[in-house]
């Protein structure tokens, strides 16, 4: 009982404390912050007692407020600056850098918030940068229309991106655009914002590890964006003086971090897994694994627009059955096939293209290749989606992402499984088709052995 009335006691004062805030206010239009504090407290704990599950609160809670009595806190005091608790801040250490390259970062909005957030230390530190802080679409309508030095470059990895340690000081940029986010939202702002793409792009090409051991990383030599940043500049202007001191900053943030982390707290390390719990099928008859790869819609980013009701459509589906190589390929009509950008990434040829059909008629297409026992193998949960969509799920789905196995291939190796010798094309979809095959055939020799 006692712990109910002082577990009460705690919430209604704390929702007390926020509604005088401004920040909450009960649906109830006869309670509003310009009755008095001790009118407007009585009647807002009949209010939140109608509205709870709560009932054990003691009689002296409806007895107006004391001045005296202070409404205690469990959340941590934290620096509004780093978002960090004050005994870890450390923004007085930031050291002031008068870097000569303009620096503007972009900024997913799911980023903005993080205690770990390295663009924020950067933003705090170089004299000359901005950090722009929005979701995709927004950041592309803002991007626009800014006006950019005449030697930009878009710090960005690529088969076009040229080395910046490489560059001689007249061919090194003026102004310098970083995407900050996960992996996964570089990618989709880099998708999402057309102006990117038409900047010249650079890169970097790491000699050691990266020292981020919070977050863990695609690979051993991926850096955070503080560590890009500097790297970057280091390379673009190396008698800018501070840089040095920006990663000591860096550094005595993440030891600081693991010094008072949980006991349950894990660094950047990979996890340990289970069993590979591999589904049986692939232990059995393989000739029932139809491994498949499917490009969906380009996605859209006009906000005026876009609706949550509305699943993404497959422009392009391809897929081969194992055991035997019987191969299916089949292009779907969509307007995204009209955009130039999307295409080019996706690499198809007009011959891949060649027919384009209905959803219905690619429905009924694979309706004829698959049997009802087969098993439909992909790698994300996103692409069997998408056959789910448009009721064309017609054999169980296996997600490959999913079994506990790291696969020892990755997307990027050129190598063609035996089975897709006879296709010849270079496009997107026949290279993660390909990638999903090989992690197939590692799971049935990983069963068998």
């Amino acid at each position: 009982m006692q712990n109910s009335c002082t577990r009460g006691s705690f919430l209604v004062a704390r929702s007390f404390q926020r509604i005088t805030a401004g920040r909450i206010l009960p649906s109830d239009p006869t309670l509003t912050p310009d009755t008095r504090p001790s009118e407007f407290l009585i009647e807002f704990v009949a209010f939140h007692l109608s509205h709870t599950r709560i009932r054990h609160f003691p009689i002296d809670i409806l007895s107006p407020p004391s001045n005296e009595t202070p409404i205690e806190s469990d959340e941590p005091k934290r620096c509004h600056a780093c978002f960090r608790p004050r005994s870890l801040c450390f923004c007085e250490l930031i050291p002031k850098v008068a870097n000569q390259t303009d620096v503007l970062i972009m900024q997913h909005r799911r980023e903005r918030s993080h205690p770990f957030n390295t663009a924020r230390i950067v933003g705090q530190s170089l004299q000359k940068c901005r950090v722009m802080v929005a979701y995709n679409h927004e950041l592309a309508e803002r991007f626009a229309t800014m006006p950019l030095s005449d030697g930009v470059g878009l710090l960005y990895p690529g088969d076009n991106a040229k080395l910046l340690s490489d560059l001689s000081p007249e061919e090194r940029p003026k102004q310098l655009v970083v995407i900050d986010g996960t992996w996964h939202h570089a990618k989709t702002l880099f998708r999402d914002i057309p102006r990117l793409q038409t900047l010249p792009r650079y890169r970097l090409a790491p000699s050691q590890p990266g020292r981020y051991r919070i977050r863990r990383e695609p690979n051993e030599h991926a850096l955070s964006t503080l560590e890009a940043t500097v790297a970057a500049l280091s390379a673009i202007e190396p008698t800018t003086p501070g840089f040095d001191r920006l990663l000591d900053v860096f550094d005595r943030m993440i030891a600081d971090q693991i010094g008072h982390a949980k006991s349950n707290w894990r660094l950047n390390e990979t996890r340990r897994r289970g069993s590979a719990n591999v589904p049986r099928v692939l232990t059995e008859d393989v000739s029932k694994i139809v491994v498949a790869y499917g490009e969906q819609e380009r996605g859209n980013t006009d906000n005026a627009t876009a609706t949550d009701s509305h699943s993404p459509a497959p422009l392009f589906w391809n897929a081969v059955r194992m055991g035997t190589g019987e191969f299916f390929r089949c292009a779907i009509q969509s307007e995204s096939l009209t955009d130039e950008s999307f295409m080019r990434r996706l690499r198809l040829t007009t011959e891949e293209l060649e027919p384009l059909v209905t959803v219905d008629e690619f429905r009924e297409r694979w309706r004829t290749f698959v049997r009802p026992d087969d098993r439909v193998a992909t790698f994300h949960r996103s692409t069997s989606k998408l056959l789910e969509d448009i009721g064309a799920d017609f054999s169980p789905s296996i997600v490959l992402k999913s079994i506990n196995l790291n696969p020892q291939t990755k997307e990027s190796d050129p190598r063609t499984p035996a089975i897709l010798s006879d296709q010849t094309s270079n496009s997107r979809p026949l290279r993660r088709l390909a990638w999903a095959v090989r992690f197939v055939e590692e799971l049935v020799q990983h069963s068998a052995n």
